[in-house]
């Protein structure tokens, strides 16, 4: 098991357009394309890093998704922080016997839960 690297982040924020101001007209950073998540309750904006990472600012379409209830709860900020990973079976496996909680072990993808992390969610990434 190795973490190889920041992936991606997800800032959360209350209106996908005022996001986008900040990180593309403020911040100088170029956008790449938005995308609506219906299955998620998000509108997503993408700004890439020369890297080959980037940032995706999400906003809730309603207050009953995952976003809406952290925007509600905890504000704008940091969602998740997606960490890349050299090989997703062996890590999941090592962090289990570590104690380490984890959110959908079995499905497309994995989290960390912010109780074993420090209070970040945080994704892990194939590397791709």
């Amino acid at each position: 098991m190795a973490i190889t690297g920041v992936d991606h982040i997800v800032v959360r924020v209350k209106d996908i357009d005022e996001g986008i101001a900040t990180y593309r007209d403020k911040l100088g950073m170029t956008l790449e394309r938005t995308a609506e998540s219906e299955a998620l309750g998000i509108k997503q904006a993408f700004f890439p890093f020369d890297n080959g990472g980037f940032l995706e600012v999400v906003a809730p379409t309603g207050a009953d998704s995952a976003v809406g209830k952290a925007v509600e709860g905890r504000g704008e900020g940091i969602h998740t922080v997606a960490l890349e990973v050299d090989d997703i079976d062996a890590t999941v496996k090592s962090l289990q016997e570590q104690g380490v909680v984890l959110i959908g072990v079995g499905g497309p993808q994995v989290f960390i839960h912010p109780k074993s992390a420090h209070g970040v969610l945080v994704q892990l990434s194939p590397k791709q």
